[in-house]
């Protein structure tokens, strides 16, 4: 008899703290781990947070009324006078899950309203470092080796460094997880670098990765159609099935030397 090791998954309540008044924002199901990291990412992808100057404290609950393990499955963002956008607060439901964000036409329309805009060309990127990517992201996938049970997204460079793997039972989540990195250290927005996801791509991981002006977002699997509608709107490069040293362009082909051009 073998013992098998199993991928962890318990809720993680994100609260906001602004003006002195606490505020539950949204409860996600997630392997434990850069929690603090996830609740940056997931705020500043909805647009609730958007500097990284607002945050002046993130720290898991000190409540009395939770104890144990339970206060590690709380986190409270607190921010700097009234920044965070109340109005979004009080007019959205955030329902999450391990399996799937935030999605739907109504959020489509509600990136438009918050300004953002369409990704400026960049650098690009060789196929050939492309290809080897999701090979350099996976030697960098411990929890996954174990368990065989966990997505993964990564921050690269142009030129293939992996500067940060993050993994977790929900594919947004893990997104979320490197996202907040980047943006509690300085990085957003990540101009010049590319977002690698080990599942496929849906509108709610192009939506982050557009809220953090990444110019690239490849996929291991396929994305959906909403996925690539947003990805055209904004000028990012998407690319799916990344896998097997082959891969499809959905948009943004102009970003990727090819062929003759990877060698001149």
């Amino acid at each position: 008899m073998k013992r098998d090791s199993l991928a962890t998954e318990e809720p993680l309540a994100i609260r906001i703290q602004a003006a002195g008044v606490t505020r539950d924002v949204a409860i996600t199901m997630r392997t434990p781990g850069s929690d603090f990291e996830l609740s940056a990412g997931f705020l500043f992808g909805e647009g609730i947070v958007t500097d990284r100057e607002w945050i002046s404290r993130i720290s898991y609950c000190v409540d009395p009324a939770i104890t144990g393990a339970q206060e590690y499955n709380v986190v409270t963002v607190e921010v700097v006078g009234d920044h965070a956008r109340s109005a979004d607060l009080d007019n959205r439901t955030f329902a999450m899950t391990s399996a799937c964000g935030i999605c739907g036409q109504a959020n489509l329309d509600a990136l438009a309203a918050r300004g953002y805009d369409r990704l400026p060309l960049g650098g690009r990127i060789p196929a050939a470092i492309l290809r080897e990517l999701p090979h350099r992201v996976r030697r960098q996938q411990r929890l996954f080796e174990k368990t065989g049970g966990l997505h993964a997204a990564a921050i690269c460079t142009l030129d293939g460094e992996v500067l940060v793997v993050r993994e977790d039972i929900g594919r947004h989540n893990a997104v979320d997880k490197v996202i907040g990195w980047a943006l509690l250290n300085g990085r957003v927005p990540l101009r010049d670098a590319i977002v690698v996801v080990s599942g496929r791509a849906g509108y709610e991981i192009v939506q982050k990765c557009v809220a953090a002006g990444v110019p690239i977002l490849a996929a291991v699997s396929a994305p959906s159609s909403l996925a690539v509608d947003v990805a055209r709107e904004f000028g990012m490069t998407l690319v799916g099935f990344l896998r097997d040293d082959r891969f499809n362009v959905y948009c943004g082909m102009d970003r990727i030397i090819m062929g003759k051009e990877e060698s001149t």
